[in-house]
């Protein structure tokens, strides 16, 4: 490609210097053929008429068709400067010079007419093929330097090429490796700045894909761990009942509760990541509408209090009094708005309170849910990671209780689906304080 643009360009700049060498050679001898008209009318006014033909012969000799236009107006001398002369003999013999350029028989000709002070006039005129063929020498000399360096061009352009190719020949390979599924593919800097840069970013990409993939396979086993754990009881359980080793009614009683328990823990989990999956699909469906959130609220709050009281639990809710619109799928809120509730009572103690708040921020033009809780609180680290799958999980397992490990994911997930965003921070209650933020409905709602 580069040897392609050299010889283009190459080729280019030739045609162009060859017209302009054209060009320029041609009026050039235009110039000069009436220059020497000029200097040989003087010389002939000066002159002695038997030296006219002398001047006349000289004329010829230099390649200078000539015609003399004598003052009754007959033409002598050469053919050609006759032929283009013979329209135009009055205007010479009324004493006005003439340069024009004509053409005989298909060839340009240019014309210099001088009048003379006895009444007659002379007549100079020059091929310009001739002008042409005076700078032949000259544009071969052009195309002979140009063609040396057209040479040398190709020859650099191939060098720069091999340079260029080869640091994205090497990234390439590194790709089709990334591609089979190695991950400590690394790449040298090398080429110029901008090769480089696609070297760094293969660089960033493959350690991206390796952080992720560490991401996913930690996840995988915590998730396999967590399903493990509700199965092997649900499953020893069973066994139990199979054999015949409960007899009790309250034996059985309490291993149906065991197993129901760990049924409701492993759907819980299972719906988890069902939900997540769905979020990250094209065709996850939002049923958006003009939505209340304080009367969505009064309804969660309904629920949560009950199960507040049945723990322990201080629960109060603060709401706005009038309504907060925000256009939003209802089932999805609530599904939020219960998994923060669910997360804050998980680690609430008994005789501590859980508040559900809905405020709005009119500066932002947002509705604002939030969940406090009087729990232990997450410290500033934690803050940062709160939201990630199983960040939180993996922290705390068996230091307090934890959850599946995806609720606070899901919920980030499925406020980001509604153009929303959340935030974690510290509760005047003593625990955490995680808020919801949602556009405020903006347009009239219908009806």
């Amino acid at each position: 490609m580069m040897t392609a643009v050299v010889l283009i360009a190459a080729v280019v700049t030739a045609l162009v210097a060859a017209s302009l060498v054209r060009t320029a050679a041609q009026r050039e001898a235009r110039l000069a053929l009436g220059r020497q008209a000029d200097v040989v009318a003087s010389l002939l006014d000066a002159g002695r008429p038997q030296n006219r033909e002398v001047g006349l012969r000289a004329l010829r000799s230099q390649a200078t068709p000539v015609a003399w236009v004598l003052p009754n107006g007959r033409v002598r001398g050469d053919l050609v400067p006759r032929v283009m002369i013979a329209d135009r003999v009055d205007e010479l013999l009324d004493g006005r010079s003439l340069a024009f350029d004509a053409r005989f028989r298909g060839a340009q000709v240019f014309v210099e007419a001088r009048p003379l002070a006895d009444g007659s006039a002379i007549v100079l005129s020059r091929f310009a093929t001739s002008a042409i063929g005076a700078t032949q020498a000259l544009l071969t000399r052009e195309l002979i330097a140009l063609a040396v360096g057209l040479l040398v061009a190709i020859l650099a352009a191939a060098a720069l090429a091999r340079w260029l190719a080869r640091p994205l020949l090497t990234t390439a390979a590194a790709a089709g490796r990334l591609a089979a599924g190695e991950r400590e593919v690394r790449l040298a800097p090398e080429g110029p700045r901008e090769v480089a840069q696609v070297a760094a970013s293969v660089n960033a990409l493959a350690a991206a894909l390796q952080s992720s993939e560490a991401r996913q396979r930690e996840f995988l086993l915590s998730v396999s761990h967590e399903l493990r754990t509700p199965l092997t009881a649900i499953r020893g359980f069973a066994e139990s009942l199979a054999d015949q080793m409960v007899h009790e009614p309250a034996e059985t009683e309490a291993v149906g509760r065991t197993m129901l328990a760990e049924s409701q823990r492993l759907e819980r989990l299972v719906g988890d990541l069902l939900d997540l999956a769905r979020l990250g699909a094209d065709d996850f469906r939002l049923d958006l509408i003009d939505l209340d959130l304080r009367e969505l609220l009064v309804g969660a709050a309904t629920v949560w209090r009950a199960r507040c009281e049945a723990v322990g639990v201080a629960f109060a809710v603060e709401l706005p009094a009038t309504a907060v619109l925000v256009h939003a799928d209802p089932a999805r809120v609530r599904q939020v708005v219960d998994g923060l509730a669910e997360n804050a009572l998980r680690v609430t103690p008994a005789g501590r309170p859980l508040v559900l708040a809905l405020d709005v921020d009119r500066a932002s033009g947002e509705a604002v849910v939030a969940v406090r809780d009087g729990g232990p609180g997450l410290t500033p680290a934690d803050q940062l990671v709160a939201f990630e799958r199983s960040a939180l999980y993996e922290r705390y397992r068996g230091v307090r209780k934890v959850g599946t490990g995806l609720g606070l994911a899901l919920v980030k997930a499925l406020t980001e689906r509604h153009a929303g965003r959340v935030a974690v921070g510290d509760a005047p209650e003593g625990g955490a304080r995680f808020e919801v933020r949602l556009p405020l409905l903006t347009r009239p709602s219908p009806g």
